[in-house]
């Protein structure tokens, strides 16, 4: 079977992966038990949500995430998906992709900001300007897609700090580069995100500062820069699906911590080691 495959034009490596796979041995019966285990909790924790909104009064009043998850997407007409899978996968996309990158964009966020004052201080009143929102009140996510400058600063943090600086890319057959080079497969392609983000051929001479205003267009828009050249969402086919949703969330827990908690950070040297540590401080009590 090793060989049939080898025949195929598929690389011994990836055979060997599908015969373990059929076989169900080796590394890839560990990942099958692991998948069965994941998707065993996640199955239960829907059922569970949907078990106990469904014997909650003033269901109305309450939000809970995977019911109105579901409801969005009943209401989504001529879908044949499974609606239980469907939440699986999203849910387990959410557990996946947004915990570690969304953590490390809003560690280098806070860090270059609290280098920048000014660029906090403008921050600060655009949030005001444009949500003018009082002790207590909500607003709307789609009320931050309004601030350019705001925006500015997040993609300038993603610009110098990508939450993935490095990946790395395998052609599946014989390829030639736009620059000319040949590629075979199992040739691994470094694209380095953080290098790309200090450029100066790319981003200027001041590719190393923190300037939100170059994303701004002259009206006060928010000025798009195609995926080839800011690439920390990934480029082309590539792209992350999930660019909209991560900069919402990047936004809404910028907002609120600048809105209602001043923020201090700290750079403590101990030889050559160099240990990072943010200080939220609030004269109120936790809700």
């Amino acid at each position: 079977m090793l060989k049939k495959l080898c025949c195929l034009g598929i690389s011994r490596r990836q055979a060997f992966g599908n015969c373990s796979n059929f076989l169900r041995v080796g590394k890839e019966n560990k990942l099958s038990n692991a998948r069965k285990t994941l998707d065993h909790f996640i199955y239960k924790s829907i059922d569970q949500k949907q078990n106990d909104y469904n014997n909650t009064e003033h269901q109305e009043e309450k939000f809970i995430f995977i019911t109105t998850f579901m409801t969005l997407f009943k209401n989504h007409n001529g879908t044949s998906l499974n609606p239980t899978k469907f939440q699986r996968d999203n849910i387990w996309s959410l557990m996946a992709a947004g915990k570690d990158t969304t953590s490390s964009a809003l560690s280098w966020f806070f860090c270059l900001l609290s280098r920048n004052p000014i660029v906090v201080d403008k921050i600060l009143k655009e949030i005001h300007s444009h949500l003018e929102v009082k002790v207590g009140e909500r607003w709307h996510v789609k009320e931050l897609d309004e601030m350019a400058y705001f925006h500015g600063a997040l993609c300038e943090s993603l610009r110098l700090f990508p939450s993935i600086p490095l990946n790395h890319k395998s052609p599946f057959l014989p390829d030639i580069l736009p620059s000319g080079h040949q590629v075979y497969p199992n040739t691994k392609i470094i694209l380095s995100y953080y290098s790309m983000g200090r450029m100066k051929s790319i981003w200027g001479e001041d590719c190393m500062e923190l300037k939100p205003g170059r994303w701004m267009l002259k009206n006060g828009g928010i000025k798009r820069e195609p995926s080839y050249k800011f690439a920390s969402f990934g480029s082309g086919s590539r792209a992350w699906v999930g660019k909209n949703m991560a900069l919402s969330h990047l936004k809404i827990v910028s907002t609120v911590n600048y809105d209602n908690l001043p923020l201090t950070y700290r750079v403590s040297r101990m030889s050559s080691r160099v240990s990072t540590r943010f200080y939220c401080t609030s004269n109120e009590a936790w809700s």
